[in-house]
């Protein structure tokens, strides 16, 4: 079969899609990468086909702009951030909800998709793609599947809160009168949809079926008043970093407990600086009997005031070899970093602040493998204790371990792909036959 993979330039987006990709193209099929101009180098060193389309978004320099992804920063014309992990019933309302895709649509949506609409569109007519898989806030994949008469399919890299919330949207919707049933995301895929003769279906929002590398305790809990769960396909997460290089003082067992932290590129690269005070955490851990390795952009590392004797600066170094001989994690909750953390069966702190960042973390922290606190909370005191909860109390590495283990225990990717073909079958009459 002829398989794309669809996502809007974003690297950590695109990394954890790769180990499936991968294995798809091992099992004979023929496995091509459709995003914008930026991610083209990315994914030509994974050793996957790139296919440029359309023209760079411009989301970070909306946020830099406005600020919706940045909490430290408050603009006169600032975009209020819509929290969609909000799951406090009484919120879950209509007004609740027009108000968060009043945000969703323009601010996120438009901004990645409408660049690379037109020119995903065009390739699938031209290749003739069988299956398209698309990473959940590239819309423009299901518009193109529709167009060329692919089946689709949704690549998770967070708990599914798009789904969740379109459920809850479609319950509230009916609940209106037929007059007020605005639905600011079906008339967005369905205007750009008819623009190449598609109309719009539910499917379009939440894929034929979606592949989800979540473990069975860390996904979010069933809700009947969501609607129906989408069909899920598990998928072992295997830990994926780009170029990977291993130094010379990573083949050598560390001589004390090590401790990583590592706060992710998005922030570095698109938030101006970190969430969370960094001199400080280091200040607070210097009298510790540990290694700290902290992996921090060279700019970033010159901007600290000083480097206490027991850290490691690095600029980069490949998680999925570090973290297994770490003793213990903090991290910002972002899905490669936190899915590679524990894949490594290796306790963490988490600090996070975005999207689902926190709700993954609190449900980490009751499964009891780790620790969280908000990073507007974290300080250095604050941090430290926690650290020393890691690495003291043996309950914490045992249930990591144990979530490893689950992990461990669902499909491979391989074992995803010999079964993919039989999948689409069962989706493809679905599939328009006019669309074929």
């Amino acid at each position: 079969m002829r398989i794309l993979f669809a996502t809007y330039a974003e690297k950590s987006h695109f990394l954890v899609m790769v180990p499936l990709a991968w294995a798809l193209q091992a099992e004979g099929h023929e496995v091509r990468v459709a995003s914008q101009p930026d991610l083209t180098d990315v994914i030509t060193r994974s050793g996957l086909t790139a296919v440029p389309v359309g023209r760079d978004h411009s989301l970070w320099r909306a946020n830099r702009a406005f600020g919706f992804f940045d909490p430290r920063k408050k603009h006169k014309r600032a975009v209020p951030f819509f929290d969609m992990a909000d799951d406090h019933p009484e919120q879950l309302t209509w007004e609740h909800f027009k108000r968060g895709y009043a945000q969703f649509v323009p601010w996120w949506c438009r901004l990645v998709n409408e660049p690379m609409i037109d020119g995903l569109v065009e390739y699938c007519r031209r290749w003739e793609p069988d299956l398209v898989i698309w990473e959940p806030v590239t819309y423009a994949g299901p518009i193109a599947a529709k167009a060329c008469g692919a089946v689709h399919a949704r690549f998770m890299w967070s708990l599914d809160l798009f789904g969740r919330m379109r459920g809850h949207y479609l319950r509230a919707k009916a609940e209106q009168p037929p007059q007020e049933r605005e639905d600011m995301l079906q008339a967005w895929i369905a205007a750009h949809g008819r623009r190449f003769g598609v109309e719009f279906s539910e499917e379009m929002t939440t894929g034929h079926f979606t592949i989800d590398y979540t473990p069975p305790s860390l996904e979010l809990p069933p809700d009947p008043a969501a609607g129906p769960e989408p069909h899920r396909v598990p998928v072992r997460f295997i830990p994926y970093n780009d170029r990977a290089v291993i130094p010379p003082w990573l083949r050598v067992a560390p001589e004390r407990p090590r401790v990583c932290l590592t706060l992710g590129t998005t922030s570095a690269e698109n938030l101006d600086g970190y969430l969370v005070p960094v001199q400080e955490i280091l200040d607070g851990l210097a009298d510790l009997d540990v290694e700290i390795v902290a992996t921090l952009p060279e700019h970033h590392q010159a901007q600290l005031e000083r480097v206490p004797d027991n850290v490691r600066l690095v600029s980069f170094v490949p998680l999925h070899a570090l973290l297994p001989t770490c003793t213990a994690v903090i991290d910002h909750g972002g899905s490669g970093t936190f899915f590679t953390t524990l894949a490594s069966g290796v306790p963490q702190l988490v600090l996070p602040n975005l999207f689902d960042e926190p709700l993954r973390a609190r449900y980490l922290a009751e499964q009891g493998a780790g620790l969280t606190m908000h990073s507007s909370e974290a300080t250095g005191a604050g941090v430290r204790q926690a650290l020393l909860r890691l690495l003291e109390e043996p309950s914490f590495a045992e249930e990591s371990r144990r979530i490893r283990d689950e992990m461990n225990a669902m499909p491979a990717p391989a074992e995803v792909a010999a079964g993919i073909e039989a999948l689409v079958e069962t989706y493809r009459a679905a599939v328009p036959a006019a669309g074929r």
